[in-house]
């Protein structure tokens, strides 16, 4: 690279807080490395002084005769050349979280920055390094948290850590504040953890005034105090606790609760070391939680979060005994915040029927939308709800957004004006600051009334994995999650073994000491990692101005975000919309962030472009969107199912998909998530509508960027980003075009039928030309009939099957009303070869049986659930049948010349219009997915003995008539409980020698990326070659 590229690209010196936020991290292109290196030596030299320095005339171990052995030189050989392929092998197969463009991208002009925000997937990015060199340091020595003897320094920095984070939140840490309880909290592995020890303590709190209650029976150990013991109930009345109903134990405050060892202590002297012996009979950790909910006739209890929560949650529930049925689903508003109403409600019909709760969920930046749940509504909930005599404990999962909590200003209060950024740069290194919305920042502000709170330091605060965290606002909480004795609570904890807290024994101390490094190094407030976050929201909210505005009506795409616009939520008409968008792409995408600064000064607070930039995007810093694609005449596709095949294709080509995809050729890189309607519901439809698409029951796939990155975005490099990005979406678009192409083309049938004859077209899900489920009766010319028939009879086993191939381009939606034959040809198949027995036939139209398109939004959401549906077709004395099919992927099952036996006689109306016929000993939602390969004749199923549809089998039917016209969509269609479909009878059904199984060609994709067993033998081939390199 010349010196005059370096030069261009060097930052300029007006940033002072960016290039702060510079030194600390590597840099995508290492830029730091000599730094880095330097500190890396210093450890090791500390580490060499260390070992020489403990007992130094103990003398070598390792003797330069023994180093000089061949031996020994050739082991070390050996290491030294494993370092090198691995370390080569890891760069190559890595993903780049650091990514950035190459030298030669910066020579011919792509970008003038030396930084880029390319990778946009997960909640990854380069690591801080402070945390880096604090894990280094400390992994040589190995320290385990689990006990001060085996990490006496990292025992009291995991102490100080948790101290920082609780002080972070707005938690007491001052021994000497007697008005607020003393916080308390710890470093474990991840936020999965720190929840399940979350949803453990809100478990233990529940029944721990039972196991008191149960210990004060008249033989009971605390049966002396039950006299004259009293608790104030949840609504602030004094009662002897033994005599509290069920709902009154069941509902005490937290505090109420933890206050009762103190209590016995000073009211009746009962030593720790007693109560825990008590407990350890009373208890639940000894007793179970089933036991006690027996002993008091205890019914389900809840425990609610919003709908978009992490999949930690009910695995949480599951594992503390819960079970999963015991998480609650909120639901979420248009922008996957709980909806408070929703809350509301299950809150009410709690304390109106007297249904215990664990606790209240509030999601603090939600996985896949940055989302903050309203958190001061829901403290103002608890609050309201306390006074009614409902009680229960509110927990923040802050695992992504407790970090953004240093961004909040020295001395915040709700209700403070927020600044815009207003310094000035110049140059490609310049990144203003970005506050966060006001709403965020009061719900952040909250989190100090929250009773716990989940944090991860190795998502928002760039620290290695593993390394997250719990708060608790009362430290006491800890002691119920643990089986040492409760300590007396009398000012500071002197607990140093912290190990014997929460679900984790043995633990890094490694970990540990990057989280704290990290936050002494950089700081935990506005200066610190608040100022580093600042300039991340900047850059999130610039790529949100892309994701808002970049599709025109121009464009062969559309580009949604999931967070609606200031006019879309003012309920604007299209025309605001669009004026807003445009006012986007006008002060925004196509401005450097020097102009952005610049041009506001001359504007009113209002107008101004950082306040659209604030208002616009998520919450935290995920960008959730999806994508839509038009048809050459410009029409919008309404169709969910393929606006998520376009979406799937896209992340696909965003983001590694196989070991031999070259990280270095993928232009930025995103991920993906999908919206659940049983989950999302109105969120999702909402979202669904604003795409131009069917408000159905199918699944969105959604996209999404997660930004970590602090590099600049001077020199417009998002638009740039969005030039790749729209290079994908418009090569991504012909496939789907090409997919839902519904021009004529040639087309296939399965014959059946002698009395009367019929054509079933052979569907495929993958392209629109194809996707139908078609039954059409026919007249063949007698000469073509007779010598059908007679191949028939020539193959009594039934080992051939017989098509029909149009010699002329048809179009299945209009073939009926628009054409009444065809020219086509009679094939007969066998697994040995292919025969054409009729060439250049007429073949007639008769009557449509069924015609019914095979699109997303026609499909039922589920395979049927108690029996396996066909239609029924034919005459009394030949009959067929075909597999109605409901869902995708499908198996096509088709047979002709069955044996059915029924308690009454089925008209030949019936049969004409399509009867429907339920296997009843066989249940179709247990066998799908069928797994089986392309064989000559259709599917390897068809040779498997063990096959449910084989010929010769017997099974118990139920037949219905369909009352449906032929062409009447679904979903529903094989709902036989309705007015549409009335029973004929049950009875038996016995498959002819015909049949046809195909479990592969319907499902097939033309254009497949690559399918699964490929990438599996791909991945495998790829470590077991890093294995060969390493020997």
């Amino acid at each position: 690279m010349s010196s005059s590229i370096l030069n261009e690209v060097a930052p300029p010196e007006e940033d002072e807080s960016h290039q702060a936020i510079s030194s600390y991290f590597l840099g995508p292109k290492a830029e730091n490395y000599e730094y880095f290196k330097k500190n890396i030596l210093e450890i090791l030299e500390g580490q060499r002084d260390a070992r020489l320095d403990y007992f130094p005339r103990d003398g070598k171990f390792v003797t330069e005769a023994v180093q000089a052995s061949a031996v020994f030189r050739k082991s070390t050989r050996r290491v030294a050349n494993a370092v090198r392929q691995a370390a080569r092998l890891l760069g190559k197969h890595s993903i780049p979280f650091w990514f950035a463009p190459t030298p030669r991208s910066i020579a011919i002009g792509h970008t003038k920055t030396h930084r880029s925000p390319r990778y946009q997937g997960h909640m990854c990015m380069d690591l801080s390094m402070p945390a880096l060199l604090g894990y280094f340091m400390t992994m040589i020595y190995n320290p385990n948290n689990v006990a001060i003897e085996a990490s006496p320094f990292t025992t009291v920095a995991e102490m100080t850590t948790g101290d920082d984070l609780c002080r972070m939140f707005g938690y007491n840490v001052d021994p000497n504040n007697n008005d607020l309880p003393m916080a308390w909290g710890h470093i474990v592995c991840g936020g999965s953890v720190a929840n399940l020890e979350s949803m453990w303590v809100a478990r233990n709190l529940k029944f721990y005034p039972l196991s008191i209650r149960s210990a004060m029976k008249d033989d009971g150990p605390l049966s002396f105090i039950a006299a004259t013991f009293e608790v104030e109930t949840c609504v602030g009345a004094p009662k002897l606790l033994k005599d509290l109903t069920k709902w009154e134990l069941l509902n005490l405050r937290s505090k109420t609760i933890l206050d009762v060892p103190d209590r016995l202590y000073g009211q009746y002297h009962i030593s720790p070391g007693f109560l825990n012996s008590v407990m350890q009979d009373y208890g639940i950790q000894s007793t179970s939680k089933g036991a006690l909910e027996q002993e008091f006739d205890l019914g389900p209890m809840k425990y609610f979060v919003s709908n978009t929560r992490h999949y930690s949650w009910p695995k949480a529930a599951a594992v503390t005994g819960l079970g999963s049925n015991a998480m609650v689903g909120i639901k979420v508003d248009h922008g996957a915040r709980v909806d408070l109403g929703d809350l509301r409600s299950h809150l009410q019909s709690c304390l109106d029927n007297h249904v215990a709760i664990y606790a209240v969920v509030a999601i603090i930046g939600s996985t896949e939308e940055g989302a903050v749940d309203p958190l001061r509504g829901i403290i103002k909930m608890r609050d309201e709800f306390q006074a009614k005599g409902l009680s229960f404990l509110v927990h923040g999962d802050a695992a992504w957004g407790g970090y953004f909590c240093t961004m909040l200003p020295q001395n915040y209060h709700p209700g403070q004006e927020i600044r815009l950024p207003s310094e000035k740069g110049s140059g490609s290194g310049f990144v203003p600051d970005s506050s966060l919305r006001a709403d965020t920042q009061e719900d952040l502000f909250m989190l100090r009334q929250a009773d716990s709170i989940t944090i991860d330091p190795h998502k928002s605060a760039y620290v290695p994995y593993p390394a997250g965290g719990l708060c608790y606002r009362d430290g006491r909480l800890r002691y119920l999650v643990t089986w040492t004795s409760p300590v007396i609570s009398r000012g500071e904890t002197t607990d140093t073994s912290i190990g014997v807290f929460g679900i984790e024994g043995s633990k890094p101390g490694a970990s540990v000491m990057a989280t704290w490094f990290s936050n002494t190094c950089i700081g935990l407030g506005p200066d610190g990692y608040g100022q580093l976050l600042s300039e991340v929201t900047f850059t999130c909210s610039r790529l949100s101005a892309e994701w808002a505005a970049m599709s025109t009506k121009s464009d062969d795409f559309v580009v949604v975000p999931l967070n609606e616009l200031p006019s879309e939520l003012k309920n604007g008409t299209p025309e605001e919309v669009e004026a807003e968008k445009q006012k986007i792409r006008d002060r925004v995408l196509q401005k450097t962030n020097t102009e952005i600064v610049s041009e506001d000064e001359s504007r009113p607070q209002e107008d101004k472009a950082l306040a659209l930039l604030r208002a616009l995007g998520s919450d935290l810093n995920i960008n959730a969107f999806s994508t839509n694609w038009r048809f050459a005449d410009g029409t919008l596709n309404e169709d969910v199912e393929e606006a998520n095949y376009f979406n799937q294709r896209v992340i696909k080509r965003l983001s590694v998909d196989s070991p031999e995809d070259d990280p270095t050729k993928i232009p930025f890189y995103l991920t993906s998530t999908k919206f659940i309607i049983n989950e999302y519901g109105e969120c999702a439809q909402h979202f669904k509508k604003r795409l131009g698409l069917y408000e159905d029951q199918e699944d969105l796939v959604v996209m999404r960027n997660v930004v970590m990155s602090p590099w600049p975005t001077d020199g417009n490099f998002t638009a740039r980003l969005i030039v790749e990005f729209k290079k994908v979406l418009n090569e991504e678009v012909q496939i789907c075009r090409e997919r839902n192409d519904v021009s004529p083309t040639r087309h296939e049938f399965l014959l059946q039928g002698t009395e009367k004859t019929y054509i079933i077209h052979f569907p495929r899900f993958h392209l629109e030309k194809h996707r139908r489920q078609l039954i059409i009766e026919v007249k063949l010319s007698d000469a073509a009939m007779a010598e059908y028939k007679k191949q028939k009879r020539a193959d009594p086993t039934g080992a051939a099957i017989f098509t029909l191939e149009s010699m002329e381009d048809l179009a299945l939606a209009r073939l009926v009303s628009e054409k009444k034959s065809c020219k086509a040809s009679i094939v007969k198949k066998t697994a040995a070869e292919k025969t054409t027995i009729a060439n250049n036939i007429l073949v007639s139209f008769i009557s449509v049986v069924k015609d019914r398109s095979l699109k997303g939004r026609y499909r039922d959401t589920s395979y049927p659930p108690t029996s396996v549906p066909f239609y029924l077709y034919g005459t009394p004395t030949d009959l067929n049948i075909d597999h109605i099919l409901v869902r995708a992927p499908n198996i096509q099952l088709s047979a002709d010349n069955i044996s059915l036996s029924l308690e009454n006689p089925i008209s030949t109306a019936a049969l004409s219009k399509g009867a429907i016929l339920l296997i009843r000993n066989h249940v179709e939602a247990a066998m799908q997915p069928f797994q089986s390969t392309e064989g000559p004749l259709g599917d390897t199923l068809a040779a498997d003995s063990a096959f449910f549809f084989t010929p010769g089998r017997e099974f118990d039917v139920s037949v219905y008539e369909d009352s449906r016209d032929a062409g009447t969509p679904g979903p529903g269609i094989v709902d036989v409980k309705g007015s549409e479909a009335r029973l004929i009878g049950h009875g038996k059904m016995k498959l002819g020698r015909g049949r046809y199984v195909d479990s592969v060609r319907i499902n097939k994709d033309p254009y497949e990326m690559v399918d699964g067993d490929q990438k599996f033998r791909a991945w495998k081939k790829v470590f077991d070659q890093i294995g060969k390199e390493l020997d």
